[in-house]
C-alpha cells in the first residue's frame, strides 16, 4: 500500500512540475519576444525617415585615398543663399539653421560640442545638451513636463550667416569613382557689437561656432526639405540634400587635416594656399586613370607633369640649332638672289643723254 501510494503521488506531482516549468519557459519566451519586438519597433521608428527618404551611401572607411578639408560658407552669397532664406519661417518654408535647431531641440538628431581646435568629435562624451546650448547662446525656451520648445521669434536665424562644413574628397576603389562628400555641418552665430549691429564686416561681428552635426544623421531629414535654388526659377525643385550632394555650395578653405594640425595663415599667402589646395584636388581627379600618375600620391602627379615639361624643353632645345642653320642658308640664298636680280633684269634702259635730246 505504501509503494502504491508513493507511485500515485509521484505520477500526480510530475505533471504539475512540468506545467510550472512550461509556464516559466513561456513567460521567459514572451518577455524575450516582447523585448525584441520593442527593440525592433524603436529601431524602425528611429529609422523611419531613413527608410522613407533614402540618401546616398556613407563614405567607406577603407578607401585608398581621402583628403579632408574645412570650408567656410558665407550664406549671403548668391550660391549659398538657398540655405539662408527665408530668414524667418513662412508657412512650411524655413532656412537650414531653423530646421537643424528644431531637430536638435526635439531630440531627433544629436549635436556635438565645438572644440577649441575646430575639429569635430562624434563620441558620446562630446554630445551637446539642449538646455546648455540654448542658455549659452541666450535663446529663450519653455519647458513643459520635460519637453523643451522654442518659439519661432526666439530662433536667431538672422544672425547665423555662416556655416562651417567638413568636406571629404575620396576615391572609392569598389566603384572606381571619385567623390566629394559633406560629412559635418556647423552653424556659426555672428554676434553683434555693443550697439547691436550685425554685419559680416570685420570689427562689427564676432563669429561663434555653435555645434557640429554629423551629416549622415541629418541627411534623411534634409532629403525632404525643399528649397528654391535659383532666382530665375522659383520652383522648389531641389532638396537640401541634393544641394550638398551636387556640391552646389561655394566656400573658401580655412583648414585641412594635416600631421601638424595647422590652419591656413591669415595673411597675403592665404589666398595662394587656398588656390594650391584646390589645384591639388583638381589634378588628382583629372589624373586618376593616367598611367604615369598613381592614385595614391599627389607628388607623383606633379613629378609626371614636370617630366613632360622637361621633355618638351629638351626637344625644343635639340631641334633649335638645325632650324637656325637652315634659316641662315635660306637667308643667304635669298640675299644672293636679290643682289644678282638687277644685273639679269631685262627691263628697258634709258640714258640721261638720250632724254636730254
Amino acid at each position: 500500500m505504501l509503494i502504491a501510494t508513493l507511485t500515485v503521488a509521484g505520477v500526480c506531482a510530475q505533471p504539475a512540475k512540468r506545467r510550472t516549468m512550461k509556464d516559466a519557459d513561456s513567460k521567459s519566451k514572451d518577455s524575450a519576444q516582447g523585448a525584441a519586438s520593442k527593440k525592433s519597433t524603436s529601431t524602425t521608428k528611429g529609422d523611419r525617415a531613413t527608410l522613407l527618404f533614402p540618401t546616398s551611401a556613407e563614405m567607406p572607411e577603407d578607401v585608398v585615398w581621402r583628403r579632408d578639408i574645412y570650408r567656410q560658407l558665407d550664406l549671403l552669397e548668391d550660391a549659398n543663399a538657398p540655405l539662408y532664406y527665408p530668414v524667418e519661417p513662412r508657412g512650411k518654408e524655413q532656412n537650414l539653421f531653423t530646421y537643424l535647431l528644431r531637430l536638435f531641440v526635439s531630440g531627433r538628431i544629436n549635436a556635438y560640442n565645438y572644440k577649441l581646435d575646430g575639429n569635430e568629435s562624434f563620441d558620446d562624451k562630446d554630445k551637446a545638451d539642449v538646455r546648455e546650448k540654448l542658455e549659452q547662446y541666450s535663446i529663450f525656451y519653455e519647458e513643459n513636463q520635460g519637453r523643451i520648445t522654442v518659439s519661432e521669434s526666439d530662433i536667431p536665424s538672422a544672425q547665423v550667416t555662416r556655416f562651417f562644413i567638413k568636406e571629404s574628397s575620396y576615391f572609392d576603389q569598389r566603384t572606381g569613382t571619385y567623390k566629394a562628400k559633406v560629412t559635418a555641418l556647423c552653424p556659426v552665430l555672428m554676434e553683434g557689437d555693443d550697439f547691436g549691429s550685425i554685419d559680416n564686416s570685420p570689427g562689427t561681428a564676432t563669429p561663434k561656432p555653435m555645434f557640429w552635426i554629423k551629416y549622415d544623421d541629418v541627411a534623411s531629414y534634409l532629403s525632404r526639405m525643399p528649397i528654391m535654388a535659383s532666382n530665375l526659377n522659383n520652383v522648389t525643385n531641389m532638396t537640401v540634400d541634393d544641394y550638398f550632394t551636387m556640391n552646389r555650395y561655394k566656400g573658401k578653405i580655412y583648414k585641412t587635416n594635416n600631421l601638424q594640425g595647422r590652419v591656413l595663415p591669415n595673411d597675403s599667402t592665404r589666398i595662394k594656399e587656398q588656390e594650391r589646395i584646390e589645384q591639388q584636388l583638381k589634378d588628382f581627379e583629372e589624373h586618376i586613370w593616367h598611367y604615369e600618375a598613381p592614385v595614391d600620391s599627389l607628388d607623383s602627379i606633379n613629378a609626371a607633369k614636370d617630366d613632360k615639361a622637361d621633355k618638351k624643353v629638351r626637344a625644343k632645345r635639340d631641334t633649335k640649332p638645325a632650324a637656325t642653320k637652315e634659316e641662315k642658308k635660306s637667308s643667304r640664298r635669298s640675299s644672293a638672289s636679290t643682289a644678282k636680280a638687277p644685273k639679269s633684269s631685262s627691263a628697258p634702259r634709258s640714258s640721261a643723254r638720250r632724254q636730254r635730246r
